[in-house]
């Protein structure tokens, strides 16, 4: 079926979208307003962009009303903290995801323990298997409310018991079980069943595909 996406209207351009670029990874962004109050709010429209310089983009939509928090809090230059989420903090994530209003601390409401950052002033949650303390390098407005934030990160803070070789940086990733967002309103992915197929080489491809030899 061929879809012609300058003649649908958003709505079905975001169908499309969220149910063919899958699992996609959770942002749960801890921000501050000018106040200093804390905001979280999970983000699947999210990803690593570059390693060096370590950089990730993180697309922000409106509510009906105007924009989100997250998105108001997310100034050139504003610091913040990307959360990932694991397994065991889905019910809680998903209470973050419910449009309080304005000043709500849904890290409260979530039941979520803080941590300080080193870096930023927002907080990482305390039980997140990994929290990237990042600042805002650039926003690029789309529409009304509606833009992508691209962050530097600046610090990085893993589970100890994930941690194969601090000194060459090797993580057991299947160990922070994370989840990724899939599509509709509530479908998630779990990471229960690993496939691995190592990269091939020339070589190896030319002696028949075979990327173990």
């Amino acid at each position: 079926m061929y879809f012609d996406l300058s003649e649908l209207k958003g709505r079905d351009t975001y169908k499309l979208m969220t149910a063919t670029i899958v699992p996609r990874p959770i942002a749960w962004v801890v921000s501050q307003d000018e106040q200093g109050r804390n905001n979280a709010a999970p983000f699947s429209f999210f990803g690593a962009m570059s390693g060096d310089p370590p950089v990730v983009c993180l697309g922000v939509g409106p509510r009906p009303d105007g924009p989100k928090d997250t998105g108001a809090n997310l100034r050139d230059g504003a610091g913040f903290v990307i959360n990932l989420v694991s397994s065991a903090l889905m019910q809680r994530m998903n209470v973050t995801a419910i449009d309080f209003a304005p000043g709500v601390d849904e890290l409260q409401a979530a039941g979520l323990a803080i941590a300080p950052s080193h870096k930023v002033a927002p907080p990482r949650i305390a039980e997140s298997p990994v929290s990237m303390e990042c600042r805002v390098r650039q926003t690029l407005e789309l529409a009304a409310h509606r833009h992508i934030v691209v962050a530097d990160i600046l610090a990085m803070h893993v589970r100890d018991d994930a941690v194969l070789d601090a000194e060459r940086c090797y993580v057991d990733t299947p160990r922070l079980d994370l989840v990724g967002r899939m599509h509709g309103r509530g479908w998630y992915s779990i990471q229960d069943n690993l496939v691995e197929m190592p990269r091939l080489t020339e070589a190896a491809w030319r002696d028949g595909g075979d990327s173990s030899r």
